[in-house]
């Protein structure tokens, strides 16, 4: 079975950080494009951030640009989200997801194009 497990949410104050955590078993995370999404209470899933295979490519959302960093360690199967410089407008719950079938040239923060979907952490940022 291909599972995602995310970890690293919590509730933080304006300006902090957090690193989240995606680990993923039964496929490599170095040879899939995987995606961070996000999705707060009464708003759609929005894609925060996407790494391609072999850490080629990253993608961002312009509301997190130089603020979040997407980022893959082989060795741990996993993939992180840096996040500085939090604002409360960051509180969600953060998915990870793998496996992106879309078309080429597509967005890689297209929710729907991902197959593998872990169950999420919460993200608080409170002013």
């Amino acid at each position: 079975a291909q599972v995602l497990v995310e970890s690293g949410g919590g509730s933080v104050q304006a300006g902090g950080s957090l690193r989240l955590s995606c680990a993923a078993s039964g496929f490599s995370v170095s040879v899939k494009n995987i995606g961070w999404f996000r999705q707060a209470p009464g708003k759609e899933r929005e894609g925060v951030a996407s790494i391609s295979p072999r850490s080629v490519s990253t993608y961002y959302a312009d509301s997190v640009k130089g603020r979040f960093t997407i980022s893959r360690d082989s060795a741990k199967n996993t993939v992180f989200l840096q996040m500085n410089s939090l604002k409360p407008e960051d509180t969600a719950m953060y998915f990870c997801a793998a496996h992106w079938s879309g078309a080429p040239g597509s967005s890689r923060l297209q929710g729907s194009s991902y197959k593998y979907w872990g169950q999420g952490t919460q993200v608080t940022v409170s002013s």
